[in-house]
């Protein structure tokens, strides 16, 4: 019973074999034709190409004759325009019939006398046109009434009128084919037809055997895709869940730290204010220590604000080329005060070091953040390590870096011999207000400018450490190429001569404009102040004596780069300095400073607004 069902099905699977088999070979040979079929369409589009180069070739011949004669006949030179249009290009159309001529000899031969008529055709003008300018028109006629030139012409003509016959009968010969083609391919089509159909009834009536259990089966996978699509759509809404309650988490951690640090800073504020208030109305005036604890309050917030714009990338950095040797160097000092005598500082610097291009105020407070949180894990005999050296991240570095560009870099590595981190406190040690000091040893900010800065500098920042070990950090910077530009020190005039000087400032924020034409007219500056940029340019049109302009950027209608430029186009010479809280694309793009402009962050001190006032004045 079995081996007649095995033979039984051997012999019903013959016909549809062999149904499929001449089905292939009927396909397989229409393609065949179909590609004969292209082939002789594209050569034939290719001929009527050639045909139009050919006639473009003529058509600038005519014009060169055209314009050769115009000339002769009436001395202006804008006839010989198309003459020098059609001389000029006529080495183009023969380069582009030249890559289009076929290795025909015939065709070859022809436009070889096409060529050779065109140089007698041209030397013929070159000539005539020669003899004109020479003021000996009558030889000129007398040579184009030669009939060279005409001669010339007809041989062109000629050998086209050749090519155009030896095309058509081509292409005579491809429609005949294409013919022949199209004729195969209906015969094909019609036993493509029939051999489906009759495959198609075979296979219905095979089908209707098993249609049943295909549609079992269909179902049964349908009722299992739904079952995953249900389970796949309920875990993507965890997943989406979690990730919104992650974000909402730091996002609340973010805020508190803030919130924590601010109010610090405001109650000790607001409170020195209110006693100060209170003795003024008593008729006291001691005064001191109330303003120095809220200025080192009001300092305090402005470096808590420069720190957060450092790790969400938004400082303005003054980027220049950087000797890190020399940079790591000239902190010696420094490091020395701020680690005490019972750290041992070394460092190890690389020899033939590439230099970087960065913010080198913000790669010394990077070292310096550095360097105090390694004092902080140490203790007072610890040793701290600062080298530098060439770097190479490769392909395999950046495939488990996501950060990570493949590059050179110079690297600057702070190691230390303290306590180290564990796993879990290496994961967060770049999370903003993240520290694992007691309570009031530190805001948890330090690696998180660090990072910060790092980032925006288009560097990599990596932490190795162990448990009782020790830890190592270490920042990669882009290398530099290309040529250093010097620094050109800025020529200053007499600091303790008095200023003399007019400056315009524009700021809408009242209160702000106030303070600062206050600080200005303390420095002994004549100061004209308005709030918005159409004032700026009248008053600049009535005070023509304005040394400088000092405006804030983010303002209604004309922001402060906007000013800038129409106040200096209308006054040249003109020195500007801008100044705001934070601003991301008027004069800072890309987190870096645009050249030549000066930028003074708020909040400002009176020293430091002195100092750039006189530094950008003093600029010659």
């Amino acid at each position: 019973m079995i081996a007649r069902l095995r033979r039984a099905m051997r012999w019903q699977s013959v016909p549809l074999v062999t149904g499929f088999a001449v089905l292939a070979m009927i396909v397989g040979t229409r393609a065949v034709l179909v590609e004969n079929q292209r082939a002789n369409r594209a050569a034939a589009r290719e001929t009527i190409e050639y045909q139009e180069l050919l006639s473009g070739l003529l058509s600038m011949a005519q014009d060169a004759e055209s314009g050769q004669r115009g000339y002769l006949l009436t001395g202006e030179k804008s006839y010989l325009e198309p003459y020098r249009k059609a001389v000029d290009a006529i080495p183009g159309q023969l380069s582009r019939i030249g890559a289009m001529t076929a290795s025909d000899d015939q065709i070859v031969q022809q436009i070889n006398h096409i060529k050779d008529a065109l140089s007698q055709k041209q030397a013929e003008q070159a000539r005539t046109i020669a003899l004109y300018d020479k003021g000996d028109a009558a030889a000129a006629l007398q040579l184009v009434r030669s009939g060279q030139g005409k001669a010339a012409m007809d041989e062109i003509r000629a050998s086209m009128d050749t090519i155009r016959r030896i095309s058509a009968a081509d292409i005579a010969a491809r429609d005949e084919q294409t013919d022949r083609v199209e004729a195969w391919l209906r015969i094909g089509s019609l036993a493509a037809l029939l051999a489906i159909f009759v495959l198609g009834v075979y296979t219905i009536r095979e089908s209707r055997r098993r249609f049943r259990d295909v549609v079992i089966g269909q179902e049964e996978l349908m009722r299992k895709n739904i079952e995953l699509g249900n389970e796949i759509q309920t875990r993507e809404k965890a997943e989406s869940q979690i990730r919104q309650m992650q974000k909402m988490e730091a996002v609340g951690q973010l805020t508190g730290g803030i919130a924590h640090d601010f109010n610090n800073m405001l109650a000790v504020i607001i409170s020195a204010m209110n006693l100060a208030q209170r003795k003024l109305k008593r008729g006291e005036h001691d005064l001191e220590k109330l303003i120095e604890a809220a200025t080192d309050a009001a300092s305090r917030a402005a470096k808590l604000t420069s720190r957060l714009l450092a790790f969400s990338r938004q400082q303005p950095l003054a980027p220049q080329v950087v000797d890190t040797n020399r940079l790591v160097t000239g902190m010696s000092d420094l490091l020395r005060r701020a680690l005490g005598e019972g750290i041992r500082i070394e460092t190890v610097l690389a020899g033939g070091l590439w230099k970087t291009h960065a913010d080198p105020s913000q790669i010394e407070n990077a070292i310096l953040n550095l360097a105090v949180n390694a004092r902080d894990a140490m203790s007072e005999d610890g040793k701290l390590t600062i080298e530098t050296a060439n770097s190479h991240l490769d392909d395999g570095y950046a495939a488990t870096h996501a950060d990570v560009i493949p590059g050179q870099y110079v690297m600057i590595a702070v190691s230390d011999t303290g306590e180290g981190m564990s796993a879990d406190v290496m994961a967060r040690a770049f999370e903003p207000f993240f520290t694992t000091k007691p309570v009031n040893k530190g805001t948890g900010l330090g690696l998180s400018q660090v990072f910060g800065f790092v980032k925006q500098s288009g560097g990599h920042v990596k932490i190795y450490s162990e448990r009782d070990q020790g830890t190592t950090i270490r920042i990669y910077l882009p290398r530099f190429f290309g040529p250093e530009e010097p620094a050109i020190p800025a020529e200053r005039g007499d600091s303790t001569a008095k200023v003399t000087e007019t400056i315009l400032v524009v700021e809408d924020d009242a209160q702000v404009r106030t303070a600062t034409t206050d600080a200005m007219r303390e420095l002994g500056y004549e100061v004209i102040d308005v709030g918005s940029g159409q004032e700026a340019l009248e008053k600049l049109a009535a005070a023509p004596g304005v040394a400088l302009l000092f405006t804030d950027i983010v303002m209604p209608v004309m922001n402060g780069r906007k000013l800038a430029e129409e106040a200096v186009a209308r006054q040249p010479g003109l020195k500007v300095i801008f100044t705001t809280g934070f601003t991301r694309n008027a004069v800072v793009h890309n987190g870096v400073l645009d050249h030549d402009v000066n930028f003074l962050a708020k909040p400002f001190t009176i020293e430091q607004l002195a100092a750039k006032l006189r530094e950008v004045l003093d600029t010659k």
